[in-house]
């Protein structure tokens, strides 16, 4: 047995020599190019609550301005009802005066004049007052019926991928305790597999009970064809010493190989849209566990599906705000 230990051990180290350079270059820009997505899809998100928050307080600033306005216009109002009733009172005296004194009749006339153009002025003020009211309550209907749709929009996405981790826990409740499990996170669901559920130790060939769960899986996807799916394949931190199989050189390849083998089994639905499907090896650089024992290398060594909801009408009501 020790024999054999040594003689396994002196083969991964003879083998440690057949790392390739374009290989981990390759994964090391795919790598780049999954976490500018990343910060794509976080910034996105960060932007979406963003303008919620300023739509909210758009909407308040506007019913504080049109509650102004509102009592600017009873004030005038007010006031236009006052002069009314003061142009009737001098209407009235100089009815009377008339017949007593020319010079009196004249003294109200130039009265008169100044009321009716005060009045007229008020009038004026009123009705543009009245105007820019108008157009503030226009506004604001505008505002709040954008702002509702985008909350319909956004509630109506929380209610699908809640109704999808739903739908996927009970499509895979056979795994349960099996090293699967459905989580939902930041607007995403999320499917993590150990990879004691679908591969053998260095391997990358899916085992019969794995690929029955990712056969599972497929069948939900087929029937939400807009989600974008990301397979992420995941590692410990121990380093590969030589090639193992069919010439896995590190943990980046490894994990590599091993997010294709779960996009190859998806792509067997015929109902799964293959464009929407992206493969990832992300190998011991994205760990859910401390690598410094063997239950958290167990939990670290997955595969992740992470489901996506297209956000193109979100983003298109944004850009029209």
């Amino acid at each position: 047995m020790i024999k054999k230990i040594i003689t396994g051990f002196a083969v991964l180290v003879l083998m440690t020599s057949c790392v390739s350079k374009k290989i981990y270059n390759d994964l090391e820009s795919k790598y780049a190019d999954l976490k500018k997505e990343n910060r794509s899809l976080s910034d996105t998100n960060e932007v979406l609550s963003q303008s919620k928050n300023d739509l909210e307080n758009q909407n308040k600033l506007l019913t504080d301005e049109l509650n102004k306005t509102k009592a600017e216009r009873d004030k005038l109002l007010q006031d236009y009802t006052a002069t009314q009733k003061n142009l009737k009172t001098l209407q009235d005296s100089y009815n009377a005066l008339e017949k007593d004194s020319n010079d009196a009749l004249a003294t109200n006339i130039n009265k008169n004049r100044e009321l009716l153009a005060q009045l007229d002025a008020k009038e004026k003020s009123m009705n543009a007052e009245q105007e820019r009211l108008n157009k503030l309550k226009t506004q604001l209907e505008a505002s709040s019926k954008r702002l509702a749709e985008l909350e319909a929009l956004l509630d109506a996405k929380d209610a699908n991928m809640k109704k999808l981790k739903e739908t996927l826990t009970k499509s895979l409740k056979a795994f349960d305790g099996k090293g699967l499990t459905v989580f939902e996170k930041d607007g995403k669901v999320y499917i993590s597999m150990e990879n004691k559920l679908l591969f053998q130790t260095g391997s990358w060939a899916v085992n019969d009970e794995g690929k029955k769960a990712v056969i599972e899986v497929g069948k939900v996807l087929a029937q939400n064809p807009d989600l974008s799916v990301l397979i992420e394949g995941h590692t410990d931190n121990d380093k590969i010493l030589g090639t193992i199989g069919g010439g896995v050189e590190n943990n980046w390849d490894l994990s590599t190989k091993r997010a294709t083998a779960i996009v190859n089994i998806l792509a067997e639905n015929k109902g799964v849209n293959k464009q929407n499907l992206t493969a990832a090896g992300r190998g011991e650089y994205a760990p859910v566990a401390s690598n410094d024992t063997a239950e958290g290398k167990s939990k670290n060594r997955r595969i992740e599906i992470i489901l996506t909801p297209k956000l193109d009408e979100i983003s298109k009501m944004l850009n029209e705000l």
